[in-house]
């Protein structure tokens, strides 16, 4: 997740009225670092980041669609090493609206409880490594 000048970066899903954290799949090859900063440019176009911490591993359980899925998800703090961006391909720019949201919000913004947790975590480690503006 991106903390860029004391504001967490959110993703909007409004076809599913959800605030989300930016995420995805790890593709053949690629480690978790480079998922996460693939899927952060893909979803949210920003394409200059710097992985700060690795906030580690949580195992999530949901049921979407009538499946029941377990995966493990990883997480990293990440900070803008600049504003530079990519054009966001078209699914992505539809299903998601970038909301930079104030530390002071962002937790209670996040649609599941799981993200609440590791958004709460990431802003505890910005603190830590005194990154805070």
């Amino acid at each position: 997740m991106v903390i860029h000048q004391n504001q967490m970066l959110l993703l909007d899903r409004p076809s599913r009225n959800e605030v989300r954290l930016p995420k995805g799949h790890i593709d053949p090859g690629e480690s978790a670092e480079m998922t996460a900063l693939r899927e952060t440019t893909e979803e949210a176009g920003y394409s200059d980041l710097e992985i700060m911490a690795d906030l580690g591993n949580q195992i999530v359980e949901f049921e979407y669609k009538g499946h029941r899925y377990v995966r493990t998800e990883h997480y990293y703090l990440m900070q803008l090493a600049s504003e530079a961006q990519e054009p966001r391909n078209a699914k992505d720019a539809a299903d998601f609206v970038v909301a930079w949201t104030p530390l002071s919000e962002a937790v209670d913004k996040l649609t599941f409880e799981a993200e609440r947790q590791t958004a709460q975590k990431a802003i505890d480690k910005f603190a830590e490594l005194k990154l805070m503006d």
